[in-house]
């Protein structure tokens, strides 16, 4: 071994963490007396760690707390730009490190509250005394008035990516990033819509439907911040839900809205009420429509959403509920299991007695992980009890229902915060 210490022998990963002598902009550390031990550790992070290339940074950074991840997005705009990037999720999901985490999002006139339920693999709530979700409350006055102008979040639809939640409305769009707990205002989509699918395939955001004016299919890329039209549905809908698998946007249900003649503005009036018991399908990567799917069953689509690779859909019956799965996957693993479009119809939702299913009662359906979880988000069940003649207490909106799509089973869990109203749900990794 050498007894001098030359450059040479060093690899390019420990010359990156050693500073420049040459650079004068570098700040030398005396390693006699520091002032204190903090300033020297400052000192020395300063002027090792920014000389790192992105790949060897994002590496490291990638490794941290949760807890610290809001810090880290403050130092500079290039950690900024690095967390938000899709590699960081992939390293932190590679560690072990990404969680999903249910989020509600409800807001009053005053302000938008957020209740978040970090769910873990093995987690059991059903014995826990303290309730998981945590409830935080944000923005600033000016955003609060365009939220509530425009009917968020209860008129409007919820995608993730990534971190980060689109809040997306008729007229507006905002974005909030869960690490920093941050709100800001995002480019609205080029049609105006109500109650419309959407859902996020390879990180851009697809929305279909919510009208008889258009069946224009639009994308929306988070990192340019620009909406375009790549498509034309095969046919209008209203009230539908959109989710994703395997690069494929379905979709689902709502109400068939057709056109007479040339009058694309107005529904038919024998179809403007009629349910869409099935799933449109669209081929992002291949820009092309796939077989339309229909719902078994019929009825009305109430729920759905995607979870470990298939689609879960509740309809409504009048006076019951129906559960089904549908199997989106398009790649074959191994050869065994069912064959992409089939369905199954799998255990209902086991709901309280004193739930009716009615127009006034509302369900939300995320997919977590391999868990799919039911959230009653509107309808006050001691009003269905006084109009139906019935005295108690009734259930209000809140009820949380998780199904296992291993086990099959269904459990109740905590309830949603009683200040959380009318909320829309989504899940995100962070």
């Amino acid at each position: 071994m050498s007894e001098s210490c030359n450059s040479r022998h060093f690899s390019w990963l420990m010359k990156s963490c050693f500073p420049n002598p040459n650079d004068n902009s570098t700040t030398v550390v005396s390693a006699v007396a520091p002032k204190s031990s903090s300033s020297f550790s400052n000192n020395c992070l300063s002027s090792t760690i920014s000389s790192l290339p992105d790949d060897i940074l994002l590496d490291c950074l990638s490794r941290v707390p949760p807890s610290s991840i809001p810090n880290l997005s403050l130092v500079c705009r290039r950690w900024t730009r690095l967390l938000l990037s899709p590699i960081f999720s992939d390293l932190r999901r590679h560690h072990g490190l990404l969680r999903h985490t249910l989020v509600a999002l409800s807001t009053t006139d005053a302000a938008l509250f957020a209740a978040t339920w970090r769910f873990e693999h093995d987690q059991n709530n059903d014995n826990d005394s303290e309730s998981p979700w945590k409830v935080s409350a944000f923005l600033s006055d000016d955003v609060v008035s365009i939220v509530g102008n425009q009917g968020f979040p209860s008129h409007a639809r919820l995608s993730a990516v990534g971190p980060r939640i689109f809040i997306v409305g008729r007229n507006a769009t905002l974005r909030y990033d869960t690490w920093t707990g941050t709100i800001s205002a995002r480019s609205p989509m080029m049609i105006s819509r109500k109650k419309f699918a959407v859902a996020t395939v390879s990180g851009k955001i697809y929305v279909a439907g919510g009208g008889s004016r258009t069946t224009a299919v639009e994308e929306y890329d988070p990192e340019e911040d620009k909406w375009c039209v790549v498509a034309t549905a095969p046919r209008s809908r209203y009230g539908c839900i959109g989710a994703s698998v395997d690069g494929v946007f379905y979709v689902i249900g709502g109400l068939k809205l057709g056109v007479s003649g040339n009058d694309h503005l107005r529904p038919t009036s024998g179809e403007a009420h009629v349910y869409a018991s099935s799933m449109d399908l669209y081929d992002v990567e291949a820009r092309a429509w796939l077989r339309s799917r229909a719902v078994p069953g019929g009825g009305c689509v109430v729920a759905a959403c995607a979870a470990a690779g298939h689609i879960y859909v509740l309809a409504s019956h009048a006076v019951e509920l129906s559960f089904w799965r549908f199997n989106a996957r398009r790649k074959v693993v191994g050869g065994s299991g069912s064959a992409f479009g089939e369905w199954c119809r799998i255990k209902s939702p086991p709901l309280p007695a004193q739930i009716r299913v009615d127009s006034t009662v509302r369900f939300g359906c995320v997919g977590v992980g391999d868990q799919v979880v039911l959230v009653q988000v509107s309808g006050c069940i001691d009003d269905l009890l006084r109009r139906s003649g019935r005295g108690g207490r009734g259930l209000k909106e809140g009820l949380v229902l998780v199904y296992d799509t291993v086990a099959g089973e269904w459990r109740r869990v905590a309830d949603l915060p009683e200040i959380i109203q009318r909320a829309s749900c989504v899940c995100v990794e962070c």
